[in-house]
């Protein structure tokens, strides 16, 4: 009886150890795409996907060169060219901005809600947290006044050969376009056009087609969302510290905890920036795996009738396929 049982854990045990490579087998670079888009099926209206891991020349895309709205991802480019200017001495982390009441965005707002009273004065470090971990929108529109506006973030962009990205409009631009509100979307503006439409309050998680097919202002391919991703990781475009700050940013990033970590397992280090407006889900970032190695992830939403759950879970089905994928086939080399 002690020998059957025995036989029995080594004949599973061995069936686990062959299983490890067998994904990786089964999908290689060339059949992960289209895993990725079955995975992902019924739950997002189109996903654009752009993966690679660290250290090696081969990534992996779904319609890698089509345009996608970045939604708040466009924040990664900021920070990035904020940091730019720290490193050439032209600004400093801890130099101070003064913030009005005026200045208060609508959205996702973490200073609004916590800074009700005049007398606001936060470092520039103090706003890159909020901009990225909480996609504050006020602290966004701050930060892209002393990186020298929209147009300055796509010079920075261009500079480093990413040609298929582009900054256009402050946040409070691109909620009155999204919104069709009268000026810029300050909360004081939306509250409102609210009170005077309580249906726009609804409006959000609904799509816009015409906002996010015909307007090509602040859109990006996932292959020129990579790009960024491993020219900051591989320090062509930032010092170490700004590198080392910006990643340690993004992987105290509170939104979008259904989506890049959705079915990872539970520890897995993820350093990541979400982005969301209408039909539109996207997240974007660095996954660690549990030997060490990493890749980075782009995946793009939009035209999605779905609930956001459902759009989360998509990117969280890509994630982890992708995951699964890059892990798994190493163990089987």
């Amino acid at each position: 009886m002690k020998q059957n049982i025995a036989l029995f854990f080594i004949v599973i045990f061995s069936l686990f150890v062959a299983v490890q490579p067998a994904f990786a087998q089964e999908y290689n670079f060339q059949d992960i795409p289209q895993k990725l888009e079955k995975v992902s099926q019924g739950l997002a209206g189109r996903i654009g996907v752009a993966a690679q891991e660290i250290g090696s020349g081969e990534s992996i895309t779904v319609n890698g060169d089509e345009s996608f709205v970045m939604a708040s991802t466009y924040k990664v480019a900021i920070a990035t060219t904020l940091l730019d200017l720290v490193d050439k001495g032209q600004l400093k982390l801890s130099d101070l901005i003064e913030i009005t009441q005026d200045m208060m965005v609508a959205g996702d707002n973490a200073i609004a809600q916590n800074f009700v009273h005049p007398g606001i004065k936060l470092s520039v470090a103090n706003l890159i947290e909020p901009m990225i971990t909480e996609s504050d929108n006020t602290a966004t529109d701050i930060c892209l006044k002393p990186a020298g506006g929209p147009e300055a973030v796509t010079k920075m962009m261009r500079s480093i050969g990413i040609t298929e990205l582009r900054v256009d409009r402050y946040t409070s631009e691109i909620l009155r376009d999204f919104y069709g509100l009268p000026d810029k979307a300050y909360a004081s503006v939306l509250a409102e056009a609210i009170a005077k439409d309580p249906t726009l309050a609804a409006k959000q998680p609904d799509r816009n087609l015409e906002f996010e097919k015909e307007d090509p202002r602040d859109h990006s391919t996932p292959k020129a969302m990579l790009e960024l991703l491993l020219a900051i990781d591989s320090g062509k475009v930032l010092s170490e510290k700004s590198r080392e700050f910006l990643l340690a940013t993004m992987s105290r990033t509170r939104t979008g905890a259904g989506r890049l970590k959705g079915l990872l397992p539970k520890g897995t280090p993820v350093a990541h920036k979400t982005g969301t407006i209408g039909g539109v889900a996207n997240d974007v970032g660095y996954v660690t795996l549990p030997d060490g190695r990493r890749f980075a992830i782009v995946v793009f939403t939009k035209s999605s009738t779905t609930p956001e759950a459902s759009r989360d879970r998509a990117i969280a089905e890509v994630t982890r396929t992708l995951y699964d994928f890059y892990y798994l086939s190493a163990q089987g080399k």
